[in-house]
This record gives C-alpha cells, structure tokens and sequence, in this order.
C-alpha cells in the first residue's frame, strides 16, 4: 500500500488523532474560516512545543472519536462541536497562554462581498483621494459628500457595515476603492476541553480572586442556612462556638459564677477605671511624655524672676 494510498492516509490520520487524544489533557475547538495556508504555517510555528494543530474532515474526526467513546466517554462532549470549518489544537500547556497564542496570530483582510462582519465598519469623514465621477456612487449608500480641491471628501462619520452582518458588494467595492481592510482572520476558539469538561472560553478569564470571592459568599450563605435553621455544618460550627462563648459571658456576667475568661470582665465591670487605662495606653504614654517635657523648660522662666527679684536700681 502507498504512502499516496488514500486509504493508507486515513489510517495514518486516524492513527495520529488516536495518538493525540491519549496524550493530551486539553484540547481548544477553533474555527479556521479566512485561514490561509500561510497564516496556519505560522500558528504552528508559534505553538510549536507547546501545542499541536491538527485539521481534518469532519467525518474521519467524528468516526475516530466515536470508536473512543467506549474508552473515554467525555470524548462524546466533543461530537456536536465538529461541523463547519473547525480543528483541534492539542496542548498540555497552560490554558491561557496557549489561548493567547492561538489568537494573537491575526491577518488584516479586505471586505468581500457575502463575508460576515466581524466587527463595525465605520468609514471616517475627510479627503478620499477620488475624482469627482464618482460622487454617484457615494450617494447610492448614503455617504454624506462634497467636492474639495477637485476631489471627494467625506462630510461626516459613517457606520457602513453591522457587526454580525453579511457585507454587501456595493458597501465591499467602496472599502476596497477607499483601501480600507476592516477586518482580521485567524483562529477563533469554539470551545474548550479539558479533563473531561467542556465550556467555554470566556471560562479562562475568571481570575482566583473571583473564584475565592464566590466560594466565600457560598460558605457565608451555608453558615447563616445553617444557623438559622439550627443545624450544624463545617461552616456554621466557628459561629456557633463563638456565639456560644459570648452567651456563656453573658450568664457569667449576670451571675456569680465565674471562669478564666470573664474574671477581667468583671473586673471592669466593677472598676471602669481600669477599663479606661486598659484602653487608651497610648493616650497614657503620650501624657506622661508631656509634663517631661515641661519639666525640662521649667528653669528658663526661674532665672528671670530671680534677675528681676535683684533689687538693684540704676538710679540708686
């Protein structure tokens, strides 16, 4: 059988995605439409060492995974996700870095007619460079025109094209006439598989500050279920012991029954001077610092009086 064999080459094909799918943890669905050959050249070398591009007709694809499924069954997660122009990234990688990689590597295109938009297209106002003859043109999509110096010039802004919208040739024949490429193709990330799980890519911008900040707001709304129905939980027993401890305060306080912990309550309770002292000690320190410094001056005004106290007159 030859290497050209188009049935060696399936096997080969089945063979590597196999491969692939025992090796790797993680795996990125991406869309490849406007992709050129040249641009996936250069996708891969980026990944290179990090993660592995394979693309393929949907049908092999979807056969190889099903004769998997037996073994992993997660792989089922992945079937509806192949159709349309799609292919696996492979990586072991750090999920977000080889997310970055993945779409950073971006062309700039022109509108062509029937393309979907990927974003607004607004056309600037201000000098366009054409003759006069072709003012008609403008009109016919709306664009706001005057002639200045012998030339076109845009009036004012004008949003052309809708994001999400099919380009039309009469809005796709003016971007190109005023060289204007709006959109950028490259790989965009359907989905995302990892240990089984598949979700989806916005998932990898939530930080562990999010994740942390909602986990606390469980444990709180466990903790006050949990008191409140008087049922005792991992994350309700801290405040029950605490709350158990003020009451046992309380009891201590209202009657003579004392115990280490409330001796020094009572202790103020029953002098609040202490209490005062015990909390301000810094208040303390910095009077007693004061009169210190008083002190050390005092002898300053002593040596006046004592001039003054002489009894001697010039006039004597």
């Amino acid at each position: 059988m030859s290497k050209g064999d188009p049935r060696a080459k399936k096997e080969r094909y089945f063979e590597k995605l196999n491969s692939l799918l025992g090796e790797y943890k993680s795996i990125f669905v991406v869309n490849v439409d406007n992709v050129g050959s040249n641009q996936m050249h250069q996708i891969r070398h980026s990944l290179r060492g990090e993660a592995q591009v394979l693309m393929g007709k949907n049908t092999m694809v979807r056969k190889v995974l099903r004769g998997l499924v037996h073994e992993e069954p997660a792989f089922e997660k992945l079937l509806p996700l192949v159709k349309g122009n799609v292919g696996f990234v492979f990586t072991n990688s750090d999920l977000k870095e080889a997310r970055t990689k993945i779409v950073e590597n971006r062309v700039q295109a022109p509108a062509k007619a029937g393309a979907l938009a990927t974003v607004d297209v607004t056309i600037k106002a201000g000098p366009t460079g054409m003759e006069p003859g072709k003012t008609s043109f403008f009109q016919a999509l709306g664009v706001p025109t005057k002639i200045a110096k012998g030339m076109i010039e845009i009036t004012s802004d004008v949003h052309l094209v809708k994001q999400d919208t099919r380009v039309g040739q009469s809005e796709a024949a003016l971007l190109n006439m005023l060289n204007i490429s709006p959109f950028t193709y490259g790989m965009t990330i359907i989905a995302v598989y990892d240990n089984g799980t598949v979700f989806e890519p916005e998932i990898l911008d939530i930080t562990d500050d999010v994740i942390l900040g909602h986990f606390t707001a469980g444990i709180k709304n466990i903790a006050a279920l949990s008191l409140g129905m008087g049922y005792p939980t991992i994350a309700s027993v801290p405040h029950s012991l605490v709350n158990g401890y003020k009451n046992l305060l309380g009891v201590s306080l209202a009657t003579d029954y004392t115990f280490e912990g409330s001796e020094k309550m009572k202790e103020y309770l029953a002098d609040p001077s202490k209490f005062a002292a015990a909390a301000a000690p810094a208040a303390g320190a910095a009077s007693s610092s004061a009169p210190a410094a008083s002190a050390a001056k005092a002898p300053e005004p002593e040596e006046e009086s004592e001039e003054e106290d002489t009894g001697f007159d010039l006039f004597d």
